[in-house]
């Protein structure tokens, strides 16, 4: 998967990049409800990473809804996006603005440009703005 890349300089942990790496291309449609994912062994061959950190992140996403799992066909994108109730995503968005907030503070950024950087990402990932669809 020559589009997913860690960096093992960063202070964040391999797992979580091939995590948020993983959920890029799928909210980018680089990765389409139902295709599969390469295996455990093979990410972790082509990203020279232990197997066990790939499969910490498979879990991971498998647990939250994005990936599926079939036992003895492999690991699919979900056909459909996890569910999760406003509570909960307003509290993962929360910490997920918290850090980002933190990050652009961190580096100097005035919150206008840290605004405008997350207005050009969500247009990178070809959707221009959020999802409409409500859950609960």
């Amino acid at each position: 998967m020559r589009a997913l890349h860690v960096d093992f300089a960063a202070a964040t942990p391999i797992w979580s990049q091939i995590e948020e790496g993983l959920r890029r291309l799928i909210a980018s449609a680089a990765l389409t409800p139902g295709s599969a994912v390469p295996s455990v062994r093979e990410l972790a061959r082509d990203l020279r990473v232990n197997p066990a950190t790939v499969a910490k992140a498979y879990q991971r996403l498998a647990e939250a809804g994005v990936l599926a799992v079939k036992r003895g066909e492999g690991t699919f994108v979900a056909h459909e996006p996890p569910a999760m109730a406003r509570a909960e995503r307003g509290r993962v968005l929360k910490e997920g603005a918290n850090r980002y907030a933190a990050l652009a503070a961190s580096l100097g950024a005035t919150s206008e440009d840290a605004a405008g950087e997350l207005s050009a990402a969500w247009k990178r990932l070809g959707n221009g703005g959020p999802p409409k669809k409500e859950t609960r």
